[in-house]
């Protein structure tokens, strides 16, 4: 099928409109926040590049899912933009839809990007048919995955009806997957105690992703992960954003957290402490000067009935 380039054709339809109407419009941004409007009147025009068949319309004329889905997988391989329009009408077919979309998923030539694509339209059609394919994924999966992400995400949309499958698969994923699937299982109560104990094993390995996992074991709310959180954030090698999540997580199912102390030999203490300089600097000069133009304005009365202290 032919791949047509409506992105391209809005925008020219687009210059030729603020040509036209110019008048109409102060200024660039006025043009940018009539931009949404302009589009839609573009939908409803009929155009000479579709023989003078309406953009808005011009995908409703088919209703083959698999037609449709090959369609949008030729515009992925010729690197034309995909229309909105094409896209929305996947989704008005459903079931259909669905079965073909998940059918795309398998096949190991599809491109990346329309793959990710057919998640997201599976997710909007809030469908369970790629549920065990989605575990299946996580299974060997890598740690930095955009298509494994998402698909956890949508196992996430699926609610209770996943956790059985995703809680049969722990044992058969590698530590990313496994990571992945408990950050799922976490919205969910424990009763078995699985994902607790494979939340604590992860946490406690070398090179731990400690900031996420601390935040999953927060979610899950089992106050037998107080000992090791509190624990971690003894350690003297735990970084200061680690330390502030699983601060929040020991809080979060009750306990108290350590006190802990950090300095510029913690990069990641630097880093936010750098981002802070400026906005302490002002007011160190202000303090200094208070004639300075800087320097905050001190009122002569109450601020909200209550006076400064």
């Amino acid at each position: 099928m032919k791949c047509i380039d409506f992105d391209k054709a809005f925008s020219m339809f687009a210059m030729k409109w603020f040509k036209d109407h110019a008048k109409d419009y102060k200024n660039y941004d006025a043009m940018e926040a009539a931009m949404p409007d302009v589009y839609a009147v573009f939908l409803d025009t009929p155009a000479d590049f579709l023989a003078h068949q309406k953009p808005g319309e011009y995908f409703e004329a088919y209703d083959d899912a698999k037609m449709l889905i090959d369609w949008m997988e030729d515009y992925f391989k010729q690197r034309v933009p995909v229309p909105d329009m094409l896209l929305n009408r996947i989704v008005t077919l459903g079931e259909d839809a669905e079965r073909r979309l998940v059918a795309m998923l398998k096949k190991e030539r599809t491109p990346q990007e329309a793959r990710m694509t057919a998640v997201s339209l599976l997710q909007e059609l809030v469908s369970t048919q790629p549920m065990d394919l989605y575990i299946e994924w996580q299974k060997n999966r890598q740690a930095d995955d955009e298509l494994c992400d998402a698909a956890a995400e949508s196992l996430a949309q699926m609610g209770t009806q996943a956790v059985e499958a995703m809680l049969k698969a722990l044992p058969e994923c590698n530590d990313f997957g496994c990571e992945a699937l408990c950050g799922v299982l976490s919205y969910y109560p424990d009763e078995s105690g699985e994902v607790l104990k494979h939340l604590l094993r992860l946490i406690r390995k070398e090179n731990a992703n400690i900031a996420v996992l601390a935040g999953y074991l927060g979610r899950l709310g089992d106050e037998k992960a107080l000992e090791t959180l509190i624990e971690l954030s003894l350690d003297g090698d735990v970084s200061y954003l680690d330390y502030i999540e699983l601060r929040s997580a020991i809080e979060t199912l009750g306990g108290d957290a350590p006190e802990r102390e950090f300095d510029e030999s913690d990069p990641e203490y630097e880093a936010m402490a750098r981002l802070q300089m400026p906005f302490h600097k002002n007011n160190a000069e202000a303090d200094e000067d208070p004639d300075s133009p800087d320097a905050p304005e001190i009122p002569d009365g109450p601020v909200d009935g209550e006076y400064l202290q």
